[in-house]
């Protein structure tokens, strides 16, 4: 492979005018397609196989006009102390309300108005009612004008002294990222400014990256509505794919001024810096795929569609970093070295007859091989107490609840829960796919439950073959009462009832999170074994990998735990108020963190293969491999956490809660496990860290990570007529 990389670094660099313009107008056509494409949408929500779903699906058969995944608003009303709702004047405001939004803009989207005083929406003292809107559209399809109408549904109520709140999902925009990634990617640009020396080299990462993520993101946007993809994929796309793409420039980067230091012709130092590099590329990119795309084990469209999108936006960045990488390096000449230099990378250059001076990745990897049992017991006991509050972990989705104490929906969320009792705002919703009687022996069961507040008569469909339940718990949505109360009327019903709402929803989807952990880690650790005892030729060395993974993220969970559950230090990340973690955050995270995990352990441990594989010992091998990528492993690392941490400023609690966890991932396994106990363990393991059964050498591809067969094509074509020579005196000509 690395010969084949080699060709098409090289091919790249010599037709750069040629490859430049296929980019160009590759993001161009993106572009174009985003620009025409009509708004996303929030993209429809299904968890297959639960009898949440089971129920939508009834509710969508026997109750075709209902909408049961359109929008929802309720518009809380209080009236000012000493007064009530039921009072003419405010009893007036009220139905002003209901009017004005069946009668007013967007009217054409209103599905159904319910007057509280109708539907028995008044609290029992009279100083709280609701008005219920449904939509026929989900929330991110509303009209402007219709969620205008909403919001000033309640300025004449509130001119006349009542207190107006609205919450639901018809408030529902698309997730703001704020100005805290721009921020990120100037931290990135800094670092490779100072990292490389040259503005030039430093521009070059981040021109590419944007590039790749450019018609990645276009292309999610162009193909959103086409297939179902939801608000957030294209953020989520655009935080990875901008990591990655920026971090695999940087590596090609690295090793191409490695190579011109070592007084090669530009083409061919872009050749092998692809053919080297390129393939730690290749193989990182895999591993992060193979964790994205491995998030449809879980059976959740949604995750699924955000895994493949995501995936597919690392793969340009491959492409970008093996194609128009060296390319654009072809335009930029030796400018990509720092200024009054002309073959020297970080003063790592080895003329003959000379060591290069020992600078800090060298300094800090003989430190570990002096203090390797030191290091490893600091680095896995640091770790291990960090993860200690991930032992608490209480997963469930957002609601209203969750939202800052400052917004309207959350002040209605407090309003209701004060008016008619903390469980209100999670009704259950029973559906009984039967006639009457069986309606009426449900309704009776259920109102002998504990934990019941209230039970609503059944509402029957128009054939009379169905109807819906609807059940108020004493208890908050996310307690463990209410969980307990979905399982006690599932547990004492037949196949003909079942509970769906948000919170029934959101236990079904904690549940299916929770089965599909351990499938998910056995596949995508499992593949990302395989693959890096491919790429290394060793057992001991990706096995290390692994654990070293799963160390880092479990503290990673346990650090978001800490700030988003417990709200420690909460207020420096913004999080205004605390509640339980989302339930697909772990799966996620482990999913992510595991690819990108890989990208520093493939590139670090690349080079010291690479130089074992050479002859040298060991230890030696250790050191040279923090020589020659230290330095480009925590530039890489410090670029990563600076990309995530920009987007904790979103206004989305999911997107600021994967930048956070992300950011603090990466933080631990670049700086923790890959710097310090990786090497301490290579360092106790000596030459059995590289040890592979011949049977099992036998049956492995043989890939050429480290490009031993690359250097004998090298060596073999040197002389001749088309070989390296030639290609040197074209280019020098």
């Amino acid at each position: 492979m690395a010969t084949f990389l080699y060709r098409l670094g090289r091919g790249a660099f010599r037709r750069r005018g040629l490859v430049a313009l296929l980019w160009v107008a590759l993001l161009f056509a993106a572009g174009f397609g985003a620009a025409t494409a009509s708004a996303p949408s929030s993209g429809s929500f299904s968890i297959p196989g639960t009898e949440a779903q089971k129920a939508f699906d009834v509710l969508d058969k026997k109750f075709p006009g209902m909408a049961a995944d359109g929008a929802t608003a309720r518009i809380v009303v209080k009236a000012p102390a000493g007064s009530s709702v039921n009072d003419a004047k405010n009893k007036a405001q009220v139905e002003k309300i209901v009017s004005d939004l069946k009668g007013g803009p967007g009217k054409a989207q209103v599905a159904s108005v319910a007057d509280p005083y109708q539907a028995q929406a008044v609290s029992r003292d009279g100083s709280t009612a609701y008005v219920s809107v449904k939509y026929t559209v989900t929330g991110m399809e509303l009209k402007d004008e219709t969620r205008d109408a909403l919001k000033d549904s309640g300025t004449g109520a509130k001119a006349a002294g009542l207190t107006v709140e609205i919450g639901g999902d018809a408030l529902m925009t698309a997730p703001e990222t704020g100005s805290g990634e721009i921020v990120g990617i100037l931290i990135a640009a800094i670092v490779l400014v100072i990292t490389f020396g040259s503005l030039v080299a430093a521009g070059l990462p981040l021109l590419t990256a944007i590039i790749g993520v450019g018609i990645g993101v276009s292309s999610i946007t162009a193909l959103a509505n086409v297939l179902d993809l939801g608000s957030t994929t294209s953020t989520l796309a655009m935080m990875i794919g901008l990591a990655v793409g920026i971090d695999y420039a940087l590596f090609i980067v690295s090793r191409y001024r490695a190579e011109l230091a070592e007084g090669r012709a530009r083409d061919e130092a872009a050749g092998r810096a692809v053919g080297t590099a390129g393939s730690a590329v290749v193989f990182a990119g895999l591993t992060v795929v193979i964790a994205l795309v491995g998030l449809a084990v879980v059976n959740i469209p949604m995750l699924t569609k955000m895994g493949f999108a995501a995936a597919g936006t690392v793969v340009i960045a491959v492409l970008v970093a093996l194609t128009l990488v060296p390319a654009i390096l072809g335009f930029a000449g030796k400018k990509v070295l720092p200024a009054g230099t002309k073959s020297k990378l970080f003063g790592k250059g080895k003329p003959a007859g000379t060591e290069p001076k020992a600078n800090g990745g060298t300094r800090w990897a003989r430190f570990v091989l002096r203090r390797p049992i030191m290091v490893l017991l600091v680095g896995v006991i640091g770790l291990g107490a960090i993860a200690i509050p991930a032992s608490k972990l209480e997963m469930g989705l957002p609601d209203d609840g969750a939202q800052p104490v400052s917004t309207t929906q959350r002040k209605a969320y407090d309003l209701l829960s004060e008016g008619f009792g903390p469980g209100f705002n999670g009704p259950l919703l029973v559906v009984v796919d039967g006639d009457k009687k069986l309606a009426d022996a449900t309704e009776a069961r259920i109102k002998g439950l504990e934990g019941v507040a209230a039970v609503m008569p059944p509402t029957p469909n128009e054939a009379g073959d169905a109807s819906v339940i609807t059940v108020i718990p004493k208890d908050r949505p996310s307690s463990v009462e209410t969980e307990n109360l979905v399982h006690t009327i599932r547990d004492g019903s037949g196949d003909d009832v079942l509970v769906t709402g948000a919170t029934a929803m959101n236990i079904d989807f904690s549940q299916k999170m929770n089965d599909a952990l351990l499938p998910y880690l056995a596949l995508v650790v499992g593949l990302a074994f395989l693959l890096l005892m491919v790429v290394f030729r060793s057992i001991l060395v990706p096995l290390k990998a692994a654990l070293g993974f799963l160390l880092s993220v479990v503290a990673a969970l346990g650090a978001v735990v800490a700030v988003f559950q417990w709200g420690w230090l909460g207020s420096l990340f913004g999080v205004e108020q605390t509640g339980p973690i989302m339930s697909m955050m772990p799966i996620f995270m482990v999913g992510v963190v595991f690819g990108l995990a890989m990208d520093y352990e493939v590139f670090l441990v690349t080079r010291m293969r690479e130089a074992y594989v050479h002859g040298e010992r060991p230890g030696q091998a250790v050191v040279t491999g923090f020589q020659y990528s230290a330095r480009v492993v925590v530039a890489a690392a410090v670029i990563m956490i600076a990309v995530f941490s920009g987007f904790i400023g979103a206004s989305e609690q999911m997107i600021k809660m994967i930048g956070f966890g992300l950011a603090i991932a990466v933080l631990f396994d670049a700086f923790v496990v890959r710097m310090a106990i990786v090497p301490a363990v290579l360092a106790l393991l000596g030459h059995k860290a590289w040890w592979l059964p011949r049977w099992l050498d036998r049956l492995l591809p043989n890939v050429d990570v480290e490009g031993e067969s690359l250097r004998k094509h090298l060596e073999g074509s040197a002389g001749s007529p088309d070989g390296p020579d030639k290609d040197r005196e074209l280019v020098n000509a």
